[in-house]
């Protein structure tokens, strides 16, 4: 795990008791020595969940586990360990999910396909999960409504800082809670990263209501965001309402209407946890030093403009240049050309902090650079992109490439 901490580390929030989760943090030794390594989550019998998880085509057997757990709609316990992804594991990774699953689900009284499991770190090493399952009894004895720092800590691989994020939102009357705690640092690109996340809320939702906010939700944060391009094997997202708020009934999914009305609000909070997340994540960025956020407006349409934005933000060439500091818009714009989409090089412009530096296929004239590199001397860069060829548009967000990563990712099992 990485010892220095991210410049653009944020802190920690004030995480207030949420009815009805209690966690817990113990040291297994499962890779790591001298930290907490595994970490519990438990919910009330009834809880409801949905899950949003990697497009990787090579993916760990934990997500294999909770794909299918989560079509059950029901959680009680959430099991997460960090130093070994429990991937490319054949019949010993699927074993191990099913083990732990099974034991600690005897400890909470439930049916194992109601414990979501969850694996992040080395790829291809056996998960030693008797190590994983004999911890289960002390970390369910240690369970605490005020535990969720320490489970942001047990969570983390390269990550320098832990990661959490709180909002209330308003459902009829009553007010309800959202929190959560996430890791990450690299493997981060869409569809979703090397990259946990573990939202919690005490309303009272259907499973099928909490999946279409979870997944519009992602795709509007995690989706939007890459630190080096890299898709992972692991990456989870997990949404679990407990339901000891009191509030309005939420209507079943007949009434659409009714039910999009009442839940307005909570979306607007839901989203705003896992915006926040998913850029602590990127400010979390191995080696990372700047926040970049692209802008891309013009494209044809929405899903162009996204793929354009992307491949800016996942080109090396521009990475480093916001890494050096240098205000080379040609890199962007070499960027754009490259992403496949419609383009034309006399009706597009660039801008980086707030200046325009480049329209109509040249640079502006009388433009004056000294902003823009003053700009880019900050912790936070913002580039604009306007294709002028139609109404599609999309932001995403990234970090700058700097040695940081290569002595982080060179060094990774040594």
């Amino acid at each position: 795990m990485a010892t220095n901490v991210s410049p653009l580390a944020v802190k920690l929030p004030a995480l207030p008791a949420l009815s009805g989760v209690r966690m817990a943090a113990a040291e297994a030794g499962i890779r790591y020595k001298g930290r907490t390594d595994v970490v519990m989550m438990e919910v009330p019998s009834g809880s409801t969940v949905a899950g949003v998880f990697t497009s990787n085509k090579c993916p760990g057997a934990p997500v294999d586990w909770c794909r299918a757990s989560v079509a059950g709609g029901k959680a009680r316990m959430v099991i997460v360990n960090a130093g070994n992804a429990n991937v490319f594991t054949g019949r010993a990774g699927r074993e191990a999910c099913a083990a732990t699953a099974a034991a600690a689900g005897k400890l909470a009284g439930c049916p194992a396909k109601q414990v979501f499991v969850a694996s992040t770190g080395v790829i291809g090493e056996v998960l030693p999960h008797e190590k994983l399952v004999a911890i289960l009894p002390k970390l369910q004895k240690n369970l605490s409504e005020d535990g969720w720092e320490a489970a942001a800590r047990g969570i983390m691989t390269t990550d320098t800082f832990p990661k959490a994020s709180t909002r209330t939102a308003k459902i009829g009357e009553s007010e309800v809670r959202i929190s959560g705690i996430a890791k990450g640092s690299g493997m981060i690109a869409p569809d979703m990263a090397t990259m946990l996340c573990f939202i919690f809320t005490d309303a009272k939702i259907p499973a099928d209501a909490l999946q279409a906010m979870l997944k519009k939700g992602c795709d509007a944060s995690f989706n939007c965001t890459t630190v080096d391009s890299d898709t992972s094997t692991s990456d989870t997202v997990l949404l679990i309402a407990t339901g000891q708020a009191k509030h309005s009934r939420i209507p079943a999914a007949a009434d659409t209407a009714t039910r999009n009305r009442m839940l307005a609000d909570f979306a607007r909070a839901l989203n705003e946890v896992l915006l926040d997340l998913a850029l602590q994540v990127i400010r979390d960025g191995e080696g990372a030093q700047k926040l970049v956020k692209i802008d891309v407006t013009g494209a044809v349409n929405a899903r162009s403009a996204k793929r354009i934005a992307m491949t800016v933000a996942n080109s090396p060439l521009v990475k480093t240049a916001i890494a050096g500091e240098d205000a080379n818009w040609g890199r962007i714009v070499m960027a754009v050309g490259k992403a496949g989409e419609p383009a034309d090089r006399d009706k597009l412009s660039i801008g980086v902090g707030g200046v325009w530096m480049a329209k109509d296929g040249g640079v502006i004239p009388g433009y004056d650079e000294a902003p823009v590199v003053e700009h880019m001397k900050g912790q936070e860069v913002e580039i604009a992109i306007d294709l002028g060829l139609g109404r599609g548009k999309a932001t995403v967000w990234t970090c700058d490439l700097t040695h940081g990563y290569i002595d982080i990712n060179g060094s990774y099992r040594s």
